[in-house]
């Protein structure tokens, strides 16, 4: 009878799971019994990484653990139950992800990208881009100091999120809060299409744009978005709590992206018929970069002179002064693509 029973036991090897039945323990082991495959011991250095979770066990407890050696001097199968926890865990994280089952994570750091949390004894990381709406940072000035001031203020809360992406191999859980709510805003999104006109409040500045609540959504206005001009500071355009009228230009992935100079007048549909190249014209230096100086022609009208004018970075500060006008000749208008490149006038 014994040697039918073994031959319906998947044959044991180091590596492999095993489950078992906590018999006995001391003060520096606990010893398993594994059924028709004999008795398993934690201990040692085994032992002692996972004496937090030992000391929860009674007998009788079920455990899984994983084979380190077939069999030590003293006949018991030597088992890991720290890499065997670790597997299992991994195993219930990709079933969360596959199901989309919320959970509940209690916040215990923070950094600049988003918050630091545990969910079943792995490490997880929930990106600020991956907070709920009502969550997510609201700093006036896009400022990234303040960003992670008000990241702090979760530390010790419990939020509710999904598994979002999982890489047992790099040690990486990803979790998205504002996932959970990604159903009920699929429905409320089908009552909204590209080229809708909607009426909101500035909910949040970021340095790559800003949010905007209409209804039960919230969308967001790239930087790029806000002005025909160049926008390098968001909150130079809009301020928390303004009520703005803007159009949705696209509807992608549950998120909804909106536009504000589309319902401005372009400045650059005129721009060819009053310029070409090689005429002569007045701006203003704003802005000094490695590209160059950034040269207001007209309101919300910016032409470039290219660092490649000067003989360096230096020399173009010496010739022009910021706030300064000057007579540049027009190279190049490109409306289309919002461009005019520039070349100082010689006296």
């Amino acid at each position: 009878m014994e040697k039918e029973i073994k031959k319906d036991v998947a044959p044991l090897s180091i590596g492999a799971t095993v489950e078992g039945k906590v018999v006995a323990r001391d003060r520096s082991a606990l010893y398993i019994d594994l059924g028709i495959l004999g008795t398993g011991i934690i201990y040692g250095r085994e032992f002692y990484a996972v004496k937090d979770v030992v000391k929860n066990l009674e007998i009788g407890d079920k455990v899984f653990a994983k084979v380190v050696e077939m069999e030590n001097d003293e006949g018991y199968r030597e088992l890991s139950l720290r890499d065997a926890t670790k597997e299992i865990s991994w195993g219930r994280l990709k079933e969360l992800k596959d199901s989309g089952q919320i959970v509940s994570v209690r916040v215990t750091g923070v950094n600049k990208g988003g918050l630091l949390t545990t969910l079943d004894g792995i490490q997880a990381f929930l990106p600020v881009a991956q907070l709920a709406p009502e969550h997510y940072p609201r700093v006036a000035d896009a400022d990234k100091t303040k960003i992670l001031k008000e990241l702090q203020k979760f530390i010790g809360k419990t939020l509710e999120v999904k598994v979002l992406d999982l890489l047992a191999e790099e040690n990486k859980l990803i979790l998205s809060e504002k996932a959970k709510s990604e159903e009920k805003t699929k429905e409320v999104l089908k009552n909204y299409k590209k080229g809708d006109l909607i009426e909101g409040e500035i909910t949040g500045i970021a340095d790559f744009g800003a949010f905007i609540k209409f209804g039960e959504i919230e969308g967001l206005i790239h930087i790029s978005e806000l002005d025909w001009q160049l926008v390098e500071n968001p909150a130079e355009v809009v301020k928390v709590g303004e009520a703005v009228k803007a159009q949705i230009i696209d509807i992608n992935n549950n998120q909804v992206f909106l536009s504000l100079k589309s319902l401005k007048k372009n400045p650059w549909e005129e721009i060819e018929k009053q310029y070409k190249k090689g005429d002569m014209i007045k701006g203003k230096v704003t802005k000094f970069s490695a590209f160059g100086a950034f040269v207001e022609i007209m309101p919300k009208i910016r032409g470039l002179c290219h660092i490649s004018e000067f003989e360096s970075k230096e020399k173009m500060e010496e010739q022009m002064k910021i706030g300064e006008t000057y007579n540049f000749e027009v190279l190049l208008i490109e409306p289309k693509d919002h461009r005019m490149s520039l070349k100082l006038a010689t006296k």
